[in-house]
């Protein structure tokens, strides 16, 4: 009750034209979790930047949007290409920012001669799952010590919370994310391991990936926490959903982290709550209403979506261990080109100019006493 009176005292305050203080998310949520961005290649590159110097303030993790998935470290059989993902462990270490990596088995990025032997045919679950030791023992072992925790299966799960039908589970089984772990696992003993994955505020994904924890754990398999990515619309999930998610996983002994939150302001391009990648719908003037700026009356409504979700998030500050955000301002999110191109959404806490948004000053004042 305490943080729903303070949220409508703080938002009265930006209708009278009050200026809200900018204390570091980092340090106001010190006490309760890390707060965590995705970043790409150019925000770790350069130290000049205003979205790396905003980085640098307000976040004590990071996430690679890209530069750790399958196609960009390792693009070709025998060919595996560091220089992203170095800079970007090297960006983190020089800041003093927890570090994740970001992602080892996908259905989605992966070159397709992964799953072909040499000769072009269709590989075998033996030659699949050497393929895949190799890979996890490379990248992972370059960065032993370096990485806290990795997401080592991502998306896994279809809609109905069952396993996906990946090429991973048709060649190999459904074992593959038995085995993803135990690779992870003999190549850094030391770090922790995520499962990662979309819409789990579903209760049939919710209860799919429960089972698969479950499953794992009953196999002696290491798994540290799970990752609910929360790409939430205006009017979904509900609190209840959220806090449902969140004390489901939490009953499980696992960490759980919110690894890629954004709030999708626009019109909905269509009925799919999930977030494939591949998804894409055809341009229309009226899915993109806020091209020329996000007005008061939108930017009030996400201060309170906001509100909710942190509200949740501190409140359970004993399970959830990390949230991050899937970007930094507006402007670099990747929901302005998903699933429609090039339309102006303003899903995060910062603006494109990088200034604070209402929902910036709301997501605080879910902190008691946050000085």
């Amino acid at each position: 009750m305490k943080t729903i009176i303070a949220i409508g005292v703080f938002l009265a305050s930006l209708a009278a034209g009050a200026s809200p203080a900018e204390p570091p998310l980092k340090d106001v949520f010190a006490k309760h979790f890390l707060i965590g961005a995705a970043v790409n290649t150019a925000q770790v590159s350069s130290e000049d930047r205003p979205d790396t110097r905003l980085l640098k303030r307000h976040f004590n993790s990071i996430t690679p949007e890209n530069s750790m998935k399958w196609g960009s470290i390792h693009p070709q059989p025998d060919q595996y290409d560091f220089s992203e993902a170095d800079r970007y462990v090297s960006f983190g270490e020089k800041n003093g920012m927890v570090v994740i990596g970001h992602t080892l088995v996908w259905h989605s990025q992966t070159p397709g001669w992964v799953f072909k032997d040499a000769d072009g045919k269709s590989a075998t679950r033996e030659f699949l799952l050497a393929r895949m030791e190799k890979h996890i023992r490379t990248v992972v072992g370059r960065y032993k010590g370096r990485i806290r925790g990795w997401d080592v299966v991502n998306e896994a799960l279809d809609d109905n919370g069952e396993l996906r039908q990946s090429r991973w589970l048709k060649i190999i089984g459904d074992d593959y994310i038995v085995k993803a772990f135990e690779f992870a696992h003999a190549a850094d003993p030391d770090a922790e391991l995520y499962y990662n994955d979309y819409s789990l505020e579903d209760s049939a994904r919710r209860n799919g990936a429960v089972a698969l924890i479950r499953t794992l754990q009953a196999k002696g398999v290491k798994v540290s926490g799970i990752g609910t990515q929360t790409h939430a619309k205006m009017d979904w999930p509900t609190p209840k959903m959220v806090e449902d998610t969140i004390t489901a996983f939490g009953a499980l002994g696992v960490k759980v982290m919110i690894t890629e939150l954004d709030v999708d302001v626009l019109p909905a391009a269509t009925s799919n709550l999930g977030a494939d990648i591949s998804l894409r719908i055809e341009s229309n003037p009226k899915l993109n209403p806020y091209a020329a700026g996000f007005p008061e009356a939108g930017q009030a409504a996400l201060a309170r979506r906001y509100a909710e979700f942190f509200a949740l998030y501190v409140k359970h500050s004993d399970i959830v261990d990390r949230v991050t955000f899937w970007g930094i301002t507006d402007g670099e999110s990747w929901l302005n080109n998903w699933p429609v191109h090039g339309r102006s959404n303003h899903p995060l806490l910062f603006d494109r100019g990088g200034k604070p948004k209402p929902a910036y000053s709301s997501v605080i004042r879910t902190v008691p006493n946050p000085d």
